[in-house]
């Protein structure tokens, strides 16, 4: 029996590794030692198996996190004490189906096995092998196989151990996270390494945290983050969004209201600074904030003192503020329309998170993350990704990043179940699904068009230079012009304009603030 791979492995292990290249040179290992086309090492985290090592699967395969009840074949591994062999013509579906890296679109598994893997008697996770040819693991002598097994679960004590370890000596506050659900951060990039770096760095610490990126990057993932890692992981984590409440409502929600305090206010009410004592306080879009609020805000951070609107009664609350946006609040503080003492306040541990045409094959990841969970929310068996898809994805620059990446995989899903049948066995993806043809070499603003406004033509279209402005500020001109044009045509009248425009009234008002209109030019206030 040779057995020698594993103390070349184990060895290994001593090294400066990082975990996912130990993890990837055990699966080699066991390569080595069994022939085969593909090997998975996936790790039991609630009811899902999460890859942690592949050989021989898509890189997407990484990112998909495989419920135990929507995959027969892995539970049946999880329900044996015994290595499991499945017959070639097996009917249970096989999970990696269409996500072997053999260079074709789809191809089916033909010859599979897998063992759970046990780490001081209790269950750690599987190791899956699988073979394109059929009775390619006939030969295997089952001792042998056994053996190569123990190693397996040996050599990943050993890495737990020098992980526990590492996390010791540095003296790092971690709190075990669920791998799936809204706190999943998928990714491998540089750029994602470093914001978790960021986010493992202060999460620990009670500083207040400003989170700053684009729209669709992921701001409130990284929050979830922040908290679940954080001493106060056990206490609740309350959630504003600071763009979606009438400027009247604002302060009644941040700091709780008493009976009589105003017009409707038939109770009291706490605020979220009180549902949040003790735990964290999430102000999504602050820089949507009215200045009067800020101000009360500032009072709260500095002294952890608030009062509900209409009492004069002092309320100690102990907060940790976590706060996003995705404007440019030092430029807003210049411009007077963030206070400059607020803004420092929230940014004591400022934490930008990457666009997505930053993360370069992230990109992939995250549309087998995203997949994965399509096809069980639609109740199909397999989504996969053709090769020129997976090339389309890539050379898109994703003005909208995460959330563009899953709304449109959401809708080419459909597109390809409606095309191909709800029961096909795998349901390829390919672009004319996705419908980027044109929009992976074209920018945000294709046709550089900004509406002019006149009192005669108020839709009439003038070109712009997106190049000269910038997406962002080429965004916001477009903006400006169209509110303008149609405050033109329904002559100031602010509740026809927010009508019109599908938007709030005081939404709209605080956009004309930023973006520097001002409603009374010709026109009454309405």
């Amino acid at each position: 029996m040779n057995i020698s791979p594993f103390i070349d492995i184990v060895e290994d292990l001593n090294r400066d590794l990082a975990k996912s290249e130990r993890y990837l040179r055990l699966i080699k290992a066991i390569q080595r030692a069994i022939p085969c086309d593909a090997v998975a090492l996936l790790k039991l985290k609630q009811d899902y198996l999460v890859p942690v090592a592949v050989v021989g699967l898509k890189q997407e395969a990484l990112a998909r996190q495989f419920s135990i009840h929507h995959h027969p074949r892995l539970q049946q591994i999880l329900a044996s004490p015994h290595i499991t062999r499945f017959d070639a013509d097996s009917s249970l579906a096989d999970p990696y189906d269409g996500l072997v890296d053999d260079g074709s679109e789809q191809l089916h598994v033909h010859d599979c096995m897998g063992s759970t893997i046990y780490v001081d008697g209790k269950v750690w996770g599987v190791l899956t092998l699988d073979a394109m040819q059929a009775g390619s693991f006939d030969a295997l002598n089952p001792t042998e196989t056994r053996a190569y097994i123990a190693g397996v679960a040996a050599a990943i004590k050993t890495s737990e151990y020098i992980e526990a370890l590492e996390a010791k000596i540095e003296q790092s506050h971690q709190v075990a996270q669920a791998t799936l659900g809204p706190s999943t951060i998928i990714g491998k990039s540089a750029a994602i390494n470093a914001l978790q770096a960021d986010i493992d760095t202060v999460a620990s610490s009670d500083l207040s945290v400003l989170i700053t990126g684009e729209t669709g990057v992921g701001k409130e993932l990284v929050a979830k983050s922040i908290h679940q890692q954080s001493r106060r992981n056990l206490q609740p984590l309350v959630q504003i969004n600071c763009a979606a409440l009438p400027e009247s409502i604002v302060e009644s929600e941040l700091f709780g209201h008493v009976k009589g305090a105003f017009s409707g206010a038939v109770n009291d009410r706490c605020g979220r600074f009180e549902l949040a004592d003790g735990g964290t306080l999430f102000l999504d879009e602050v820089g949507e904030l009215p200045l009067a609020v800020q101000a009360k805000l500032l009072r709260a951070l500095q002294n952890g003192e608030i009062q509900r609107v209409g009492s004069d009664k002092i309320i100690v609350v102990d907060v940790r503020i976590v706060a996003a946006t995705n404007r440019h609040l030092q430029q807003e503080v210049k411009e007077g329309r963030f206070r400059a003492d607020l803004y420092h306040r929230l940014s004591v541990y400022p934490l930008p998170v990457p666009p997505l045409r930053e993360r370069g094959k992230d990109v992939i990841l995250l549309a087998g993350y995203f997949l994965e969970k399509s096809q069980h929310q639609l109740g199909v068996a397999k989504l996969r990704l053709q090769q020129t898809a997976i090339e389309q994805l890539m050379q898109y620059d994703w003005p909208g990043n995460v959330r563009e990446l899953e709304h449109l995989l959401s809708r080419a899903a459909l597109r390809a179940i409606s095309e191909q049948g709800r029961l096909a066995s795998i349901i390829s993806i390919n672009c004319a699904h996705l419908g980027m043809e044109f929009a992976a070499h074209q920018p945000e603003v294709t046709s550089e068009l900004v509406i002019t406004h006149s009192v005669d033509h108020p839709s009439s279209i003038v070109l712009a230079d997106a190049e000269i402005y910038g997406l962002r500020d080429a965004t916001d001109e477009y903006q400006r012009q169209i509110i303008q044009a149609i405050l033109v045509k329904e002559r100031g009248n602010l509740a026809a304009v927010a009508r019109t425009l599908k938007l709030d009234r005081s939404n709209l008002i605080r956009t004309m603030r930023r973006l520097d209109i001002d409603p009374n030019a010709g026109f009454m206030l309405v």
